[in-house]
């Protein structure tokens, strides 16, 4: 079953607890947070607190993605704030390798996350330490933005690798995903969807979910 993980930068952020019950009563199976720092994007949304808030109001698990330069000094604080996911970008100023681990010492699953100019082949190494793999198919930093047609190959790439080095990591996209084009990227090998303002901006939350299933 493929997942669906509605990202709440495209929520209302004055109504954050009603909109992670709709998500709920939609189907949704996970909350994606987009944590930026400002720095590492040009963009700077929320932190731990917000997410141990949210954490209280949801039973959604909580698939955090730290848009951060130096994510290694803060993933205790989300772990403690109860995310499910931490994915960290490869491209940050962190020891990868040790930050994986460190999310994974602390009872959380660890993702990786490669922007759209970076060669899959770099996640190679790193693969047994993951259990996502997130491919941005738009620039990260801001919400709203267009698929880039040549991420399909790229997420073929990656799921060839992932099946033949560690199958029971999942590989999850982010960035312009609609059910004009969830067909494709499903058919490429994607395991989660992440999805903005196909889902938000939906006037049936429940049908965006249902129709970016395929």
């Amino acid at each position: 079953m493929i997942q669906v993980s509605p990202s709440i930068l495209s929520a209302d952020f004055a109504n954050l607890e009603r909109d992670l019950k709709r998500l709920e009563e939609a189907g949704a199976d996970l909350a994606h947070v987009d944590v930026m720092d400002g720095h590492f994007v040009p963009n700077l949304t929320i932190g731990a607190p917000v997410v141990k808030a949210l954490s209280k109001v949801t039973e959604l698990p909580l698939d955090v993605h730290l848009m951060i330069s130096e994510p290694h000094r803060y993933v205790e604080d989300f772990a403690s704030a109860g995310a499910e996911y931490i994915t960290i970008h490869l491209e940050c100023d962190s020891d990868i390798g040790e930050t994986l681990a460190m999310i994974r010492e602390l009872g959380v699953k660890a993702g990786l996350s490669i922007k759209p100019g970076t060669e899959v082949d770099a996640i190679c190494e790193y693969l047994p330490l993951c259990d996502m793999i997130l491919l941005m198919s738009v620039e990260p930093g801001f919400g709203g933005q267009k698929f880039m047609p040549e991420s399909i190959d790229r997420l073929s790439k990656i799921r060839s690798l992932i099946d033949s080095t560690n199958p029971a990591c999942l590989l999850e996209i982010d960035g312009g995903v609609s059910p004009a084009n969830c067909k494709e990227i499903i058919e490429a090998g994607a395991d989660i969807l992440v999805a903005g303002s196909a889902v938000f901006g939906a006037e049936n939350m429940a049908d965006a979910i249902c129709a970016l299933r395929g």
